[in-house]
């Protein structure tokens, strides 16, 4: 049972308004993958799986084949791409919960082949090319030879002995974006080109994928061409831009507010030493409060005197050394503060609003790591605000 003392609160309206506003940018004839890996983006993966295919979302996305594995369990029916590598033990999962493996070398094809083979099935395969993330995939790129050709060409041969491998289903090929949430768009544009190019090349050796995608939440925004038979939202899902330089042209709802309430308050003297370290002294004599999140709910130690939370509407600086359970935040110029009070760490709370990219400014970081920084501790609510 969940102590009731640190929580979020997820509105799923207003994820299902985001899945609304990315199918208004790419029309109706292009599918729309929802990733929701890292526990959808710490939103809570079974949850927001189901109110993305009740959107009519055609794909899901994660990283590994324990999410997917899990996404089934919860009877989740959409077709599901794992991103990332999976075990050989797990292979007949794969079979089994009817899911599409990520695969970029001709090792982990065979070894796929076969398990195929032996049970008499076809293990579904999207193959992934990098044309300059630098990450996973089939390189047809490099920035230390001048010889694309040459690159692409073994690219091809790879390609080419996959898919001689039997009990292979190559329903898809795609590539991911280094840069599409940068305002210079340059190379993002050059790795969409050179895919392009690639698909083309395979074409010719009759080699086709009937899915092929490389928009990310950035490049669906921003990059109309890039979007092909489908995109993969991911940040944008939450109600979030990728970047302050995306083009802000659709409505997006953070559909994500994290809470904790006040747990002990004290009148204290100006010189008053604070937490770990005694790292803060008050200023003058005032009140502070302890709120009860810390660290170990994903609450960072670089807010230590650096962050601010709202309590009854109000900013409130934090003060001292954020604790593994516990924070502390100077309420002397709020008035009428009582144990028990909601506290909002991000989201918004009366007519003040403190935003994750705030947040993730004083850390020196993006949105994505502050969302996903959220522990298991910490309740997820879910909400549906019908007013949106």
């Amino acid at each position: 049972m969940a102590s009731g003392l640190t929580w979020v609160e997820i509105d799923l309206c207003a994820i299902a308004h985001n899945i609304d506003q990315i199918k208004n940018i790419i029309g109706p004839d292009v599918l729309l993958m929802a990733v929701v890996k890292a526990d959808a983006y710490g939103h809570g993966i079974r949850e927001v799986a189901r109110c993305a295919a009740d959107c009519g979302v055609d794909f899901l996305g994660v990283a590994r084949i324990d999410e997917a594995i899990e996404l089934r369990k919860a009877g989740v029916k959409e077709p599901i791409l794992i991103f990332g590598y999976t075990l050989p033990e797990f292979y007949s999962s794969l079979i089994y919960f009817d899911l599409t493996q990520t695969v970029y070398d001709i090792k982990t094809a065979e070894r796929l082949s076969g398990v195929a083979q032996k049970e008499n099935k076809q293990i579904k395969v999207h193959i992934k090319v990098d044309t300059g993330m630098g990450r996973i995939g089939v390189v047809v790129c490099s920035p230390v030879s001048s010889d694309l050709k040459a690159i692409m060409k073994y690219a091809q041969s790879e390609i080419e002995k996959i898919a001689r491998f039997p009990n292979l289903d190559l329903t898809g090929i795609y590539t991911h974006f280094a840069t599409s949430d940068e305002v210079d768009k340059s190379y993002a544009e050059k790795q969409f080109n050179l895919f392009v190019d690639f698909i083309e090349q395979l074409n010719r050796c009759h080699i086709r994928f009937p899915l092929k995608h490389a928009a990310n939440s950035a490049a669906i925004i921003d990059m109309d061409k890039t979007h092909l038979d489908m995109v993969r939202a991911g940040i944008s899902v939450y109600g979030y831009f990728p970047s302050k330089n995306v083009t802000q042209k659709i409505n997006l709802i953070p559909a994500m507010t994290f809470k904790t309430r006040i747990v002990g308050l004290k009148k204290v003297s100006a010189g008053f030493k604070v937490s770990y370290g005694h790292t803060y002294k008050t200023l003058k004599a005032t009140i502070l409060a302890t709120v009860a999140a810390g660290y170990g709910d994903g609450y960072s130690r670089m807010f230590s005197s650096a962050g601010h939370m709202l309590v009854r509407g109000k900013i409130a600086p934090v003060v001292g050394r954020v604790c593994m359970d516990l924070t502390m935040l100077d309420v002397g110029n709020i008035r009428g503060v009582e144990i028990g009070d909601e506290v909002v760490i991000f989201g918004n709370q009366g007519k003040d609003q403190i935003s994750i990219e705030s947040l993730a400014q004083v850390r020196n970081t993006i949105n994505y790591e502050i969302l996903t920084g959220l522990t298991d501790r910490v309740s997820r609510v879910y909400i549906k605000k019908q007013n949106i």
